[in-house]
């Protein structure tokens, strides 16, 4: 078995839909597996799989318990040599598996690759390829300065803006819209921290990785299309294709916040003064206040 696809559900029935239709198309040429974890959709989500997508392994969960959590059940179950980590709220191109194995078998020294994710728009999601998020780059780019100063070394580092897009190069850490992941890899680090319920747990995971010593790899050789924000509810450009409830959104803003929170105190506490550490933490909590700000409107 070449491939395990992996997609974790929740509410996204027709964004679903679309997904495991591009995936069709693109698993022809290879021998793969897909799996489909929903999260207790109330939606129709698994009715959909079993009606017409009889060929997806689904795995149905009495509850919602997160994105890590769903992931790692599928993880346990898959026979493929890789897996790819995929949304729900994604389209990939026909080329995109084929592509992507060939690049991650010639890469022995990689652990997770990712391809260029485009938005909707055509424009590059910037989240496919980033540094961790030291305070000094969370704080660039958390007031907006990586906006004002895009390209620049100093001020863009966190999404990597002053690398050229159609560039391969080496990342810190990709997005958890599109993993693909060798299995070897996992076998030696582990699965998810289902610590991060929703958000967060791409970085983590990424940051094991480069912790035994593997590589991270960005590459434009292939494409997707990520419709974000239309899972959530809380991210442009596709927010507002989401039908995610006024309930949803604050449990993403409040899972989203938390998870940079954690992520810090699980990987920089140690590393930065007291201050530092106090500086981040307000930070993020006043982000979070504004976000649930502008919900109301």
């Amino acid at each position: 078995m070449q491939l395990s696809i992996i997609i974790v559900s929740y509410n996204t029935k027709e964004l679903l839909e679309d997904c495991l239709e591009s995936i069709k198309t693109a698993a022809k040429r290879i021998e793969s597996e897909t799996f489909v974890v929903d999260n207790n959709s109330s939606d129709g989500t698994s009715n959909l799989v079993k009606s017409k997508f009889n060929w997806v392994k689904l795995i149905e969960n009495k509850s919602n318990i997160g994105f890590s959590k769903a992931n790692n059940k599928a993880i346990k179950e898959a026979k493929g040599e890789y897996i790819l980590i995929l949304n729900p709220d994604t389209k990939v191109g026909k080329d995109t598996f084929t592509k992507m194995i060939n690049f991650v078998q010639s890469r022995k020294e990689l652990a997770v690759a990712t391809c260029r994710v485009e938005l909707p728009n055509g424009k590059l999601d910037k989240d496919c390829r980033r540094h961790f998020p030291t305070p000094w780059r969370a704080f660039t780019h958390i007031s907006g300065l990586s906006k004002i100063f895009s390209e620049s070394k100093i001020f863009d580092q966190y999404q990597m803006g002053y690398i050229p897009e159609y560039e391969e190069h080496e990342v810190d850490s990709c997005i958890g819209a599109f993993m693909f992941v060798k299995k070897s890899a996992i076998k030696k680090v582990g699965l998810f921290d289902e610590d991060f319920f929703f958000y967060g747990e791409d970085l983590d995971w990424c940051w094991r990785f480069k912790q035994s010593g593997y590589k991270i790899i960005y590459t434009p050789v292939t494409k997707i299309i990520h419709y974000k924000g239309a899972a959530s509810g809380i991210k442009p450009p596709s927010a507002h294709l989401s039908k995610a409830t006024i309930e949803s959104k604050k449990r993403a803003v409040l899972e989203s916040t938390r998870a940079m929170e954690l992520f810090y105190q699980k990987h920089y506490t140690d590393k930065y003064p007291r201050l530092i550490t106090w500086a981040v933490i307000l930070s993020v909590k006043l982000l979070e206040k504004y976000r649930l700000f502008k919900l109301k409107f």
